[in-house]
């Protein structure tokens, strides 16, 4: 299914950053993120399965039959802003999923929104289209607030998250006895 992973962090590095703090410098994910956003894409399908008996069915990424290749460009908190996401970091995984042949890429990151000229996503997604790669990112986690989308770029398609379209309910029992609905 991972058929190739490679990481970037020459920016990070260089603006002061170590991958060693709190991560790995490797393309290990050490949060948890890459590996949630790689199995959304293109998880396996897996039968039987629920929350706690809620919910019951199957579970699937979006393309489960896919071979996948993880790009990893963010490190931990940067110095300024947050995520180490440096330009130079994502441009490079870019370049390297350019080269490497890829046919989709799915991109889960992503700042306050930025001149296309000046923003790496919209720059580096720029090139990958022109060379026929479909780019899919994410809105962005700040909404439902009016001007919270990011990786607006035209040649991006933007994908939001959504919700569930049911309620999962249940009791709780505490400690003493006391049932909570």
């Amino acid at each position: 299914k991972l058929i190739g992973a490679r990481y970037f962090s020459k920016g990070y590095i260089e603006a002061g950053g170590s991958p060693e703090d709190g991560g790995f410098n490797t393309p290990r994910d050490s949060e948890g993120h890459g590996t949630h956003t790689l199995s959304t894409a293109g998880g396996n399908v897996v039968g039987n399965v629920s929350l706690y008996g809620f919910a019951s069915g199957s579970a699937k990424g979006g393309s489960p039959r896919a071979r996948l290749a993880a790009y990893k460009v963010c490190w931990p908190g940067s110095f300024v802003t947050g995520p180490g996401c440096y330009t130079a970091d994502i441009l490079a995984g870019f370049d390297a999923a350019i080269g490497d042949g890829v046919d989709v890429l799915s991109i889960s990151l992503g700042g306050s929104p930025d001149d296309y000229f000046e923003d790496p996503v919209a720059i580096g997604s720029f090139h990958a289209v022109g060379k026929g790669i479909t780019v899919i990112c994410s809105a962005g986690n700040s909404g439902p607030l009016p001007s919270t989308v990011t990786n607006m770029a035209p040649w991006i398609l933007t994908v939001a998250a959504s919700t569930l379209d049911r309620k999962i309910l249940s009791n709780a029992l505490l400690g003493n006895k006391l049932t909570l609905k």
